[in-house]
């Protein structure tokens, strides 16, 4: 593996592999990676040639009360977990490289911020959006992996390659969770060890609603209640949005298909934790860890 700091050098390295005739993947990161990132390593090897993984906590998709400070960070694990899930290289550009001074021009989501994370969250998806832009300049790309988890995150990128015409495929890997169906998520090492029993009730949740709708039930208010049913037996969690949404237009829907989303986030503790359910497959289609 090797390890690029400058992202002059990320473009040159992309674009002699490439001349090759050779598949590029990336797996764009903020780092402290877990099991959830890994599987999007190996989502890309299947597709690809060769992959880069990024890490680069990215200051511009924080709001000022936002946990930049405290996000955690552990670059020397990070590196030895990449290594040893083959990434090819490893692209570790530092504040300054990404950012000489504060953008003026950001790309901006548009509708599809309007509800989820959207509202909660201002500001947060335009510097996602730019920051994944660059990065997909620097690193040039075939194909860029994430993960359904951060379902309207993935939804908002795939968009902004589409209608901006960047030439990279976008794919979306299934949610790796723990064994009792919590998603993988840096932010789990907030919890407490109470909190992180109570966090169980999420996948709980989730899974409850994927019940009712397969034994019958489609109007999305009660779909929506089976969740917050659940979620409110522990008085730790706080739910700050339960939503059942339209996969494209991430606008809310009263009746239920199998492909309708239902994307819940919750604070618990000091952990803001999101998770989402596709009606059609339920939690026991995504990933469990071996």
């Amino acid at each position: 593996m090797i390890e690029i700091a400058d992202p002059a050098e990320m473009r040159r390295w992309s674009r002699a592999y490439r001349a090759g005739e050779r598949r590029l993947g990336f797996v764009p990161t903020m780092g402290y990676l877990h099991e959830g990132h890994l599987s999007l390593i190996d989502h890309a090897r299947k597709q690809s040639d060769a992959v880069v993984v990024s890490i680069f906590v990215n200051p511009i998709q924080f709001g000022p009360a936002e946990d930049l400070a405290s996000y955690p960070r552990d670059l020397e694990r990070d590196r030895a977990a990449a290594q040893r899930r083959g990434t090819d290289c490893l692209f570790v550009p530092s504040t300054t490289a990404m950012y000489s001074s504060d953008p003026t021009v950001r790309v901006g989501p548009g509708a599809l911020a309007a509800h989820l994370c959207g509202p909660y969250r201002p500001g947060h998806f335009e510097g996602v959006l730019t920051v994944v832009a660059k990065l997909f300049h620097m690193v040039e790309p075939d194909i860029a992996v994430f993960g359904r988890k951060d379902f309207q995150q993935a939804r908002i990128i795939t968009r902004m390659v589409q209608d901006l015409s960047f030439p990279l495929q976008i794919l979306v890997a299934p949610t790796i969770r723990e064994s009792d169906g919590l998603a993988m998520s840096s932010r789990n090492g907030y919890l407490s060890s109470t909190e992180r029993t109570a966090a169980a009730r999420i996948p709980q949740g989730l899974e409850a609603a994927h019940r009712a709708f397969r034994a019958g039930t489609i109007r999305t208010s009660e779909l929506v209640a089976e969740v917050r049913a659940i979620l409110e037996i522990e008085p730790v969690i706080r739910i700050e949005y339960l939503e059942a949404v339209d996969p494209n237009t991430l606008e809310p829907v009263d009746l239920a298909t199998g492909q309708t989303v239902l994307a819940v986030a919750v604070r618990i503790g000091s952990a803001r934790l999101i998770d989402n359910v596709l009606l059609a497959d339920g939690i026991g289609a995504d990933n469990m860890p071996d």
